[in-house]
């Protein structure tokens, strides 16, 4: 019999938002349904019918009457009624002429499934375009193409658009991903682990709604507590930023983010852009958000089963409650290689554990009450140790013996977690039994992983993700001496030629923005930079200046710690041998003010091709490379961002006060850091910008930029604007 498909729920909510239309609609349309088994059209139609839309579903196929019973129409502008979502899965060359049909009709959101666009080369993405421009013109937010298609489990929508095997069970656990295979696995995962979903996104070529509208929408979801992403890119990683960082204050998001091998800058001819290869940027950018950030599909549900049901930590200090000595270690190792401290229990407290074990049992931490310990002293123990101040988190291990059963020990230990308010994970190891018990700890929402060291890896995430959540949010402060329009006027016309700014520009750069810098002046003949020299007062530096030359030091091109005009002379005519040997034409010195005292530094700007803008700080002048101790930020930065740049070097004892020695002045150092955060966030032509060496003076004095070098070129194509 022919039917048409109505409500049978509640309606869903009423379209708020421009993602509304997609994850919440009234009415779906699926253009290219079919009967044909095991196909795509079949499949997708058969899991909006099999899992109940709470809303009219129209198949459309002009080839068929019917669709699994549902009434079939020929095209979407004969459904008789409005369409909030329309899900395409038709061949590649009818897709721009079905979105041009969905627009006509007033369709508010479009999921393509259809596969064939930028993925298969420049054609393809020439058709990815004409698409992406036709739904923005039209007002309509498309999905894909490329994709899995989207789910929400909310009983008043109760929404299956994908084609995947697998719908899960509603939840408080949001997922989007980028690959339509790992969101299939994702699915999968979700129900092996008995993880409820909120609503799952397969965003693929992300050509119009990206992660960022996602993060966006699910803040605002009251449905959605913990947020999965699995990403290939950022599209427009400073939006991404920006919103990520202000959705980790409410919800966790755990993300993959594939591609963590060595990949070059756009250019890399700077300290800065050499050093921030590989892994730095995307590290940089998690770290800043408050990203819980994990390396596969495994240890992104073994963390959600976590954040959904458990709290977060409020210090590092782990309690270790064993049955067998073996895994106690195998955790106290992992604790030490994740920064989580095996919390040193005090002697009341040993006391206390001691009244209810055996005298062969051990109450330090590791707790290992020995292979006798039954389910009563799992929880009398357990209880003991939640009820003490001395720890922030307890792992529970159990190796099943012969005389105690694993379902007996996972009551025990849910029930004296229950209402102690800080966090419990379990590792039950073996066969006997623990599927069951597993199942009774999930239940009582308490994850159980089947080695030690998963769960230290998920304890000690979340109590990175803690120490982010109790750090304060900062502000982007406001500059006194910055004048951004003067540094645009000299950065744009820089970088409409490319190539690196001057001496004379580069100085004219930095004071726009406030940055301190030696009295300097570019001198054409020995006799004039003797003159300079003369009225700077000595001692004095003389650098070379010649087209084509970024680091003047591997040249011979810096002569220091000139007393004497008769020095001068004698450097102007090494730094005109030096360029001769290297075969570039000496077009003059530049005479600067030697800097005396502090600590050498640098702060830099790069163009990652992964995530923009990266800010980098590091100790060590010409030896940076060397030592490779420097730190990254995302800009624009605010003050706090500036101070944990500054501290988050190895060296920074160094510069506050080393063994008696005289405190830097870091407050300058980190002054200097939020002016070039202004600078590149405004003049976004900025490719590539070294100060290297700043010195930062002894505390109160300042610091001050030795020497500077700035490259621009322009900026488009760099970003996705997603």
């Amino acid at each position: 019999m022919t039917t048409d498909l109505h409500p049978k729920n509640a309606a869903p909510v009423a379209v708020a938002s421009n993602l509304d239309a997609i994850l919440q609609p009234r009415s779906v349309a699926f253009i290219g349904a079919s009967n044909k088994p095991n196909s795509i059209g079949a499949e997708l139609f058969r899991n909006l019918l099999r899992y109940e839309f709470c809303g009219p579903v129209y198949p459309v196929n002009p080839r068929e009457r019917a669709v699994f019973g549902v009434r079939a129409w020929p095209d979407v502008q004969s459904v008789p009624d409005d369409i909030d979502l329309a899900v395409v899965a038709v061949p590649g060359k009818r897709v721009l002429d079905t979105a041009r049909a969905c627009a006509a009709k007033g369709v508010k959101g479009l999921v393509v499934i259809t596969a064939g666009f930028k993925e298969t080369g420049p054609k393809g993405a020439a058709r990815e375009r004409e698409l992406r421009d036709l739904c923005m013109a039209s007002g309509m937010r498309l999905v894909g193409p490329n994709c899995l298609g989207v789910v929400n489990t909310d009983p008043t929508v109760r929404l299956d658009a994908t084609f995947a095997p697998t719908f899960p069970q509603a939840g408080s656990v949001a997922m989007a991903s980028q690959s339509g295979a790992l969101g299939v696995a994702m699915l999968d995962a979700a129900e092996a682990l008995n993880i409820g979903v909120s609503s799952f996104v397969s965003i693929g070529n992300k050509a119009d709604v990206s992660a960022n509208d996602l993060l966006e929408w699910w803040a605002v979801d009251p449905r959605t507590k913990v947020v999965l992403l699995y990403l290939e890119s950022f599209g427009n990683p400073q939006k991404f930023a920006r919103i990520a960082r202000r959705l980790s204050r409410e919800k966790p998001i755990v993300a993959v983010k594939s591609g963590r091998s060595a990949r070059g800058l756009l250019a890399a001819s700077s300290h800065t852009g050499s050093l921030a290869g590989g892994d730095a940027a995307v590290g940089a950018l998690v770290d800043q958000c408050g990203l819980i950030r994990v390396d596969s599909v495994e240890e992104l549900f073994d963390q959600a089963a976590f954040l959904a049901h458990q709290p977060i930590p409020k210090g590092r200090r782990l309690a270790i409650l064993t049955n067998s000595g073996g895994p106690g270690i195998m955790a106290t190792d992992a604790c030490e290689g994740v920064g989580l401290t095996v919390a040193e229990l005090s002697p009341t407290l040993q006391q206390s554990l001691s009244q209810h074990l055996p005298a062969a049992a051990s109450v330090h931490n590791p707790v290992d009450m020995i292979a006798s310990a039954s389910a009563a002293q799992y929880a009398t123990c357990a209880e003991v140790l939640l009820a003490s101040d001395e720890i922030d988190a307890l792992l529970a291990i159990f190796v099943p013996p012969i005389i105690t059963e694993s379902r007996d020990v996972a009551e025990a230990i849910a029930r004296s977690a229950a209402g102690s308010g800080k966090p419990v994970v379990a590792c039950f190891m073996g066969r006997h039994g623990v599927e069951e018990a597993t199942d009774m700890l999930e239940a009582a929402q308490i994850p159980s992983y089947a080695f030690p060291e998963a769960a230290v890896h998920v304890l000690a995430r979340a109590a990175a993700y803690g120490e982010w959540l109790r750090r304060p949010t900062g502000e982007i402060p406001t500059l006194d001496g910055c004048d951004l329009d003067a540094a645009r006027a000299i950065v744009g016309p820089a970088a409409a030629r490319g190539g690196f700014l001057s001496d004379e520009e580069t100085g004219r750069l930095l004071d726009c923005v406030g940055i301190a810098r030696p009295r300097s002046e570019v001198t054409k003949s020995a006799g004039q930079a003797a003159e300079v020299a003369r009225q700077f007062g000595f001692p004095v530096v003389l650098k070379l200046v010649a087209d084509g030359v970024s680091h003047k030091t591997d040249l011979g091109g810096v002569k220091v710690d000139l007393r004497n005009e008769s020095e001068v002379f004698g450097a102007w005519e090494s730094l005109a041998r030096a360029a001769e040997q290297h075969g570039v034409t000496m077009t003059g010195a530049l005479v600067q003010e030697m800097v005396k005292g502090g600590v050498e530094t640098i702060l830099g700007l790069s163009r990652d091709a992964t995530v923009g803008a990266l800010q980098m700080f590091g100790l060590g002048g010409v030896h940076v490379e060397l030592l490779r101790d420097v730190a990254f930020r995302i800009p624009p930065l605010t003050d706090v961002d500036a101070a944990e740049l500054v501290r988050s070097v190895r060296s920074f004892p160094l510069l506050d006060g080393y063994r008696g020695s005289a405190p830097a002045d870091v407050a300058a150092v980190e002054d200097v850091a939020l002016r070039l955060s202004a600078l590149v966030t405004a003049c976004p032509e900025i490719a590539e910008l070294d100060l290297n060496p700043l010195m930062a003076l002894p505390r109160g004095q300042g610091a001050i930029a030795v020497d500077c070098r700035v490259r621009c070129e322009p900026v488009s194509g760099l970003n996705s604007s997603s």
